[in-house]
């Protein structure tokens, strides 16, 4: 019972870093997709189980032929590699390490290692269509449907055992049990006569399986990340709602033969949905990052592509305007080739699902939009896209759109000269010297709160780019394991405010919650620049003594950005230090002057700082985390400036400037 209610606690904390939460009540958004289409409207517009064609069939070979042979050619010679194989076994004991000692990723590989060898078997067959892959993918499907969950160990605690091994008669839907139903809905759809050959059962357990691990839990059932209690209290769920409905609706709209039920289906997807859009953001912000949109906003255009086709283009809301600034997000948030705002549980190099992102501008009509995802698409990027296979759905959207992005061939990526995202979650302002370049300086900074969803203590923190290249960086998030989503978060060295480009003061970081956030932030632009102006003293706890604390982040167009701290103390302290994370080298130049390199050490930008009143320390931060390592390499620096004198009030500014 004892560890019932500690598992229970855990969980408890899980929905609160992963729901963008406010105490402030927002006005609803005008879109309700559940009232918009009522079930027998449904009923009415859903093209037939029997009729529906959302891609060609193996048995549609002049589809399948048109795909191009260096592609055939790729898909073909990956599946005869793994043909051969044994099926990766999913034991109790590796299930159980995430209970035991926390480790969640070697059950995830095996996991990944199974769908992803379905996907290029079943697209190897698609293509060649002789049946010499038929054995091997039965092989995958009877492994998978035998699995006792499709749930990861990391969040199977919604069954009434808690985190454990998994009950077979308690099914969770959660994301990757969603997604699996994706990958064999689809497998099924694709090659069912094909598979019929081998047996007909096949076809029958996948359906089976899908009926009682997924569309039967997702109707009597109701899960958090559905979003029914934060819709009650005025809030948005997180990435979980539009990503998993996508894909318990393309199960329900490609398996369920009941139509009556089908609909029925569909109409609570849509339900769930309106959880996710009724209080989201206005301005279509995104608090998880750049990396979560993928499966936020991006899962969002899944799921309205998904009846879009099912409906016969009836069910069409690509010109509403929330869900048009949802698309933009993306490019607001972009910097510079695959480097994206880095913030929260973000990473700052992403792969964009680019065809997805040219897809819904086409949708929403939109210019930028379609550039960024079609922008640096040849055919050599479009042959290294296709190797990675991980979403069944939208690689078969790949495929057959793929060449339509090296068509498209934009002269540019889209690069925004300024950038403001003014939600209260989000707060956030970005500029550049020139609009389309990444020549010179880039800024972006925020305000927001603590309780973002997958939130890092990061109150009024930036990030800085010199020519296209990370400077002062936000380092995003290393590798997840059970402390990342636990009461212990916060002892992770990545998500405290003291490694970001903030102060600590009199030894005390921001703290996790609503409550510590940016107040009274307001922006400004014009031809010459561009500010943000906040007050952080709520983020830090009454233990750091802040009576006052007012940022000021500042971009003068092709000359500097200049940071300015202007604050009192409860009481006098020489304990202020202010700490800036680097990319590269840092050279201690001279007296208040430091120069800050990129990884590479290509460009540098320098920092300048009152030596009269801070002392200058540099700390090399040795990089464990393999995912950490790949996207800064081994080392990353930290400056810390701490003050010299005494006092109860102050002002501290710091200038950075791209050196020639």
């Amino acid at each position: 019972m004892k560890s019932r209610k500690i598992y229970l606690s855990i969980f408890l904390l899980i929905l609160l870093l992963f729901t963008a939460i406010s105490n402030a009540a927002y006005q609803a958004n005008d879109i309700s997709l559940a009232k918009s289409f009522p079930q027998e409207k449904l009923q009415e517009i859903l093209i037939p189980l029997n009729q529906w064609r959302p891609f060609p069939k193996a048995s549609d070979r002049e589809a399948w032929e048109r795909i191009p042979d260096a592609i055939q050619q790729i898909i073909i010679q990956k599946a005869e590699e793994v043909a051969e194989l044994e099926v990766p076994a999913l034991q109790a004991s590796v299930y159980l390490q995430y209970k035991r000692n926390g480790n969640r990723s070697n059950y995830q590989d095996i996991w990944y290692e199974r769908r992803e060898r379905l996907h290029v078997l079943v697209v190897a067959e698609c293509l060649e269509n002789k049946g010499r892959f038929l054995d091997p993918i039965t092989n995958l499907i009877w492994a998978i449907c035998e699995e006792t969950s499709w749930t990861w160990p990391a969040h199977i605690h919604p069954q009434k055992a808690g985190t454990d091994l998994p009950d077979a008669d308690d099914q969770v839907v959660a994301l990757f049990s969603a997604q699996t139903s994706n990958s064999l809905v689809l497998t099924n759809y694709l090659l069912g006569e094909q598979l019929d050959t081998v047996s007909p059962l096949i076809s029958d357990r996948i359906d089976k399986e899908i009926e009682r691990r997924i569309l039967t839990p997702f109707l009597t059932k109701e899960f958090g990340w559905m979003g029914y209690s934060a819709r009650r209290n005025k809030l948005y769920p997180n990435n979980w709602n539009p990503w998993i409905c996508s894909n318990v609706l393309l199960s329900a709209l490609l398996s369920e033969k009941d139509e009556i039920r089908r609909a029925q289906l569909v109409h609570k997807v849509l339900d769930c949905l309106d959880n996710f859009l009724t209080y989201y953001p206005h301005d279509g912000s995104c608090d998880e990052g750049p990396s979560y949109w993928g499966r936020a906003g991006a899962s969002l255009f899944d799921a309205l592509e998904h009846l879009y086709s099912a409906a016969n283009k009836q069910f069409d809301y690509y010109q509403h305007p929330l869900i048009q600034e949802i698309a933009r997000f993306i490019y607001r948030a972009h910097i510079v080739d695959d480097y994206f705002i880095c913030m929260g549980d973000c990473d700052a190099l992403i792969n964009i699902p680019k065809e997805l992102v040219f897809r819904f501008g086409k949708r929403i009509d939109d210019e930028y939009l379609k550039a960024l995802g079609a922008y640096g698409i040849r055919e050599e990027a479009l042959l290294e896209s296709v190797k990675r296979n991980y979403d069944l759905n939208r690689y078969l959207h790949l495929l057959f759109n793929g060449q339509e992005l090296i068509e498209h061939n934009p002269p540019s990526q889209p690069m925004l000269q300024d950038m403001w995202l003014g939600h209260q979650n989000m707060q956030m302002m970005a500029s550049r010297d020139k609009e389309g370049k990444a020549e010179g300086l880039y800024l972006a900074a925020w305000g927001g709160h603590n309780a973002q969803s997958h939130n890092h203590n990061d109150v009024g923190s930036f990030i800085i780019f010199a020519d296209g290249k990370p400077i002062a960086i936000d380092i995003g998030r290393p590798t997840y394991r059970r402390q990342t989503f636990s009461s212990r978060r916060y002892e992770i060295w990545a998500f405290q405010s003291g490694f970001h480009n903030l102060p600590t003061i009199n030894g005390v970081d921001q703290k996790a919650g609503r409550q510590f956030a940016a107040e009274n932030v307001s922006y400004h632009k014009n031809d010459s620049g561009a500010h943000i102006e906040m007050d952080i003293t709520q983020a830090y706890p009454k233990a750091a003594g802040v009576r006052s604390w007012n940022r000021i982040v500042r971009f003068n167009r092709g000359k500097a950005i200049v940071v300015v701290d202007s604050y009192t103390l409860t009481e006098p302290s020489k304990d202020i230090i202010e700490n800036f994370v680097v990319a590269g080298k840092v050279t201690d130049n001279r007296p208040g002057k430091l120069i800050m390199n990129d990884r590479e050490e290509e460009v540098q930008v320098l920092l300048e700082y009152d030596s009269a009143k801070l002392s200058v320390k540099i700390e090399p931060i040795q990089l464990e985390d393999s995912k950490l390592r790949q996207i800064w390499g081994d080392y990353l620096y930290r400056i810390r400036l701490k003050t010299k004198n005494e006092a109860k009030k102050d002002q501290l500014e710091f200038r950075f400037t791209k050196m020639k």
